[in-house]
């Protein structure tokens, strides 16, 4: 038999029973067992994981877990850097791509609307959301525990909350996002990039169709996705958007 301490930090805890939240947990097993083996047995998905320490020293997922150990596992830091201690990945956890499962809808078009790159399709399986973020480095969010436990999948976070206007909050102060929000520069429907101003340009009198005569009238600016080719302009539903934009900065802090 083995025996180690393990102890898990922060948001880590959320994961555990609460008899062994905050608090050093002694653990037997038999047999011989990675650390990314043993941290995903007591149910942590391992891409929560930014620093493991074995014994004061930083380890990686392949780690062999020795008689005695004692195990601190940390959760992706949000002002620190470390990416010369841990030894978890090649590079920081925090770009800013991300793909995010079919439940997550909402607040995709959140996201969006802040500026952030978002993958997001309706019906896409497991298999094919966790090869798109292994294969387009994307971080992976999502409401289900099992996803992140797969092997391809290295970066992603659980989304706690079922509320839209509440999961966004967590996803920016968790990540440390706030100086990377940008809004209005990608299109919700699709997330492809919103273009300058296009009222001036040539090909502008062959979008006109496009738009409804009384917006013509009194709306001196019109922009557009440069991936899908929807055309916006500040109208009231812009207004709508922006009091959102607000609401989510205020909160922010």
């Amino acid at each position: 038999m083995y025996n180690i301490i393990i102890r898990y930090y922060e948001e880590l805890n959320d994961f555990l029973h609460q008899g062994k939240r905050k608090q050093d947990i002694p653990f037997s097993f038999a047999g011989r067992r990675s650390v990314k083996d043993l941290i995903e047995s007591m149910g942590v998905p391992h891409v929560e994981v930014d620093l493991i320490l074995v014994n004061g020293v930083s380890v990686d997922f392949n780690y062999i877990v020795k008689d005695g150990d004692r195990i601190s596992v940390y959760p992706v830091f949000e002002s620190l850097d470390i990416s010369g201690a841990t030894r978890l990945r090649p590079s920081p956890l925090r770009d800013t791509k991300f793909i995010l499962d079919v439940h997550l809808r909402k607040l995709a078009r959140r996201m969006r609307l802040l500026g952030f790159d978002t993958d997001y399709e309706e019906h896409r399986d497991d298999d094919i959301l966790a090869d798109i973020s292994e294969r387009e480095n994307r971080i992976l969010l999502t409401c289900d525990r099992q996803l992140l436990m797969r092997k391809i999948v290295t970066r992603g976070i659980i989304i706690r909350s079922r509320n839209p206007e509440e999961q966004i909050i967590e996803v920016i102060k968790r990540l440390q996002l706030r100086n990377f929000i940008s809004p209005f520069t990608r299109c919700i429907e699709c997330n492809g990039l919103i273009s300058g101003d296009i009222s001036d340009s040539p090909e502008f009198e062959s979008l006109k169709n496009r738009i409804p005569p009384g917006v013509i009238v009194w709306c001196p600016e019109f922009y557009r996705c440069t991936s899908c080719g929807k055309i916006y302009w500040r109208g009231s539903h812009y207004d709508k958007l922006k009091e959102k934009v607000g609401r989510i900065m205020r909160s922010l802090g």
